[in-house]
């Protein structure tokens, strides 16, 4: 089953996808039998007590006990199912990865019709951020005055990851819920207003020069069409190079426009899967 449904989804490029894939078989599986089941049954209660086999209606209904103990029964695989299957899985991909596994951190900032990412600089510390410092030069908001701000990276519509290496994306929303969805890394979380939401994945392939795309899986407007960016995942060696490339020049000096811009155009404005950002 997980190899049948396979041809028809994304290649998976994630440490953790595999299992979701599995799970996703698995499901299918016991939608396949219950399919299978219920049709028989149905067709059996069509013979069973059909007209022609019941001249006269019967309106005792069934004397024994069965439908009760096959609801208890429903309820007590439903209660394994919760505690020993559902639970645990759900407390794993919201357990973070520690510092010991040297995670890339970052921020990401969804609007109508963009996504914006926030990498920290050399000290590992974000910058303030205040929706009083948005400007359309300025979409995380960042307080130029903050010293722990000026060497953080911002970047629009394009997401830079380091091969083999956990990321924790910490999703939030300016205006409506959108949904963050990385197709080949199995990764799809909404980004909600007023909320941070962490979540975490370790890509295992670099992009090898393919085209990977960011979309957004929630309808959140008329420019919802072309809310896209791209993501690239990188060796290390690549992914340092990127980092110091996209660096302020000097992030000693307090800088008028932390983010970097290539044109003042503002995200609605952006085209599908680039942006006016350093790539």
């Amino acid at each position: 089953m997980e190899k049948f449904l396979a041809q028809y989804m994304p290649p998976d490029y994630s440490a953790h996808g595999h299992e979701l894939d599995r799970l996703n078989a698995i499901v299918h599986w016991l939608m396949l039998i219950l399919f299978v089941a219920w049709g028989a049954y149905f067709l059996f209660v069509l013979f069973r007590f059909s007209a022609k086999r019941n001249g006269k209606a019967s309106y005792g209904g069934m004397k024994s006990h069965f439908s009760t103990y096959a609801e208890a029964g429903v309820a007590i695989i439903e209660v394994i199912l919760l505690v020993g299957f559902s639970i645990p899985l759900w407390s794993r991909w919201t357990t973070k990865p520690g510092a010991e596994q040297n995670p890339i951190e970052l921020k990401l900032v969804a609007e109508q019709f963009a996504w914006n990412i926030h990498y920290p600089g050399k000290d590992g510390v974000f910058g303030r951020a205040d929706a009083s410092f948005v400007t359309s030069t300025n979409p995380l908001g960042l307080d130029p005055n903050d010293p722990k701000g000026k060497d953080d990276i911002a970047t629009l519509n394009h997401l830079h990851l380091e091969v083999n290496r956990p990321v924790i994306i910490h999703l939030t929303s300016k205006d409506v819920i959108h949904s963050f969805f990385l197709p080949v890394m199995r990764v799809k979380q909404d980004a909600i207003p007023g909320q941070d939401v962490a979540i975490h994945f370790t890509p295992i392939r670099t992009t090898n020069g393919d085209k990977w795309e960011i979309a957004c899986a929630q309808l959140c407007g008329l420019g919802h069409y072309r809310m896209r960016g791209q993501f690239e995942v990188q060796t290390k060696e690549e992914f340092a190079k990127w980092l110091a490339s996209n660096a302020p020049e000097n992030p000693s000096t307090p800088a008028p426009n932390p983010v970097p811009a290539a044109s003042p155009a503002t995200p609605a404005e952006a085209q599908p899967g680039g942006g006016p950002a350093h790539t």
